[in-house]
């Protein structure tokens, strides 16, 4: 009825024949006893088994590249061999890149807590500020949200754009010298697969000059570098060689795993900063364990070496038809309605839903009685709130192809229905 205008130009009686409609369609699915899980960004059951050969890899053959016996103690940088894999993610050399244990998230909560209390390298501590704080763009990822809550430390918005951070939002709030880091999702971020332009890139790399805390960080969590899955695919100016033409390296910390490359439980995380900081890392790290697991380095560097594209060249024909049925559900369903807006990423592992203000959390709700579970609203901000509840989250790399249709089906008919609702209200 509406598809050739926009919701919001209906009369009120084509609002309530519309509503009538809808829910008559929805009163039908919530018969249908459904079972559907869009709420985090997992491979799914193909992905992992595209490194199944992993187990056999090593061949009884446990000597690295440099002579190390990985089956003993050591080894707190990793081994030579796994370095140039992060090399490789990160775009950084591999001698300014350490290999540690399976959790990236692990690898930033150390940082964060060594630059909180103790300082990172040569700077001094966060928790000599007032009220430390980080920044973080928003839409974004709630696991880093959850570190700094963990950690104490104040959150501050910033919106992204299409071209990362809105850097005049970022520039003015810098000047505040409790704001000493900002969190980045560089390429796909989660969860609107924005990419960074160069340029915002570089003004990255040169923040931290400008900024008013001289202990200022820049967080940059690569967990998206090689998860391509449309041409042509995204690129990503290197922040290690925009840090290093400002003079900025030990004020920019870079993170990475295999996690959605080989098994997302047993994969090698990385992380990179200048000498200093590197130093402090290794320090900490050397308090905590006798070294990482360089067994499952090595077979990661031997499974991966030399053949990383070819490997996520076949997660790619695994996720691109989910993420083209996402793309196609919306534009079907939701297209020129004048109530919601998405994005279409080139790759990574979501895709960001706009909803008219204030219905996020109503729509969740509607699809979860319907089947359907989402993220919860709001999860994409720091501390589970949306100021204008409107940002849903999408997930569709671990549910079946056909489930992500149906879901999609039961999400936007929710999206019309509360859309539809809601504009009925506003003019009575």
């Amino acid at each position: 009825m509406c598809n050739d205008m926009t919701m919001k130009s209906l009369s009120a009686a084509e609002l309530a024949q519309l509503i009538e409609e809808l829910s008559t369609a929805y009163e039908r699915l919530q018969g249908n006893n459904l079972k559907l899980d869009l709420t985090r960004g997992k491979p799914d059951a193909q992905q992992l088994a595209l490194s199944d050969a992993l187990d056999g890899v090593l061949a009884g053959d446990y000597m690295a590249s440099d002579g190390t016996d990985v089956r003993n103690y050591g080894g707190l940088l990793g081994l030579p061999e796994t370095r140039a894999l992060g090399a490789e993610l990160m775009d950084t050399p591999a001698d300014a890149i350490i290999a540690g244990g399976n959790s990236s998230l692990q690898l930033m909560f150390i940082t964060l807590e060594l630059a909180l209390h103790q300082g990172l390298g040569n700077l001094i501590p966060w928790a000599e500020a007032e009220s430390p704080t980080i920044l973080c763009p928003v839409p974004g990822y709630d696991r880093h949200f959850t570190v700094c809550e963990e950690l104490g430390l104040a959150m501050r918005c910033v919106d992204m754009t299409e071209t990362g951070p809105d850097m005049a939002q970022v520039a003015r709030a810098v000047a505040d010298p409790n704001v000493v880091g900002i969190w980045n999702v560089p390429k796909y971020s989660n969860p609107t697969g924005v990419t960074y332009s160069a340029e915002t890139v570089e003004q990255m790399a040169q923040l931290p000059a400008s900024a008013a805390a001289d202990n200022f960080l820049v967080l940059w969590d690569n967990a998206y570098a090689v998860h391509d899955f449309a041409e042509p695919h995204d690129e990503l100016a290197s922040i290690h060689s925009a840090a290093a033409a400002a003079g900025t390296s030990d004020h920019i910390v870079q993170f990475a795993s295999t996690s959605k490359i080989t098994f997302a439980g047993a994969g090698v995380a990385f992380v990179a900063s200048g000498e200093h900081g590197n130093a402090a890392i290794v320090k900490r790290l050397s308090t905590m364990t006798v070294g990482p697991d360089k067994v499952n380095q090595l077979r990661h560097a031997r499974f991966l070496g030399g053949r990383l594209r070819e490997h996520m060249a076949k997660h790619a024909e695994l996720l691109a038809p989910k993420f083209a049925c996402v793309e196609e559900k919306l534009s079907q369903e939701l297209a020129d309605l004048g109530i919601a807006s998405w994005t279409k990423p080139n790759g990574g592992y979501f895709v960001s839903l706009d909803v008219m203000p204030g219905l996020a959390r109503k729509i969740i709700a509607m699809a979860a009685g319907a089947g359907v579970t989402l993220t919860p609203a709001g999860a994409t901000f720091p501390y589970g709130d949306d100021p204008r509840d409107r940002n849903i989250r999408i997930a569709p790399t671990y549910a079946p192809l056909a489930d992500v249709a149906t879901s999609l089906d039961i999400l936007t008919l929710c999206v019309r229905l509360a859309s539809a609702r809601t504009l009925l209200e506003q003019m009575q």
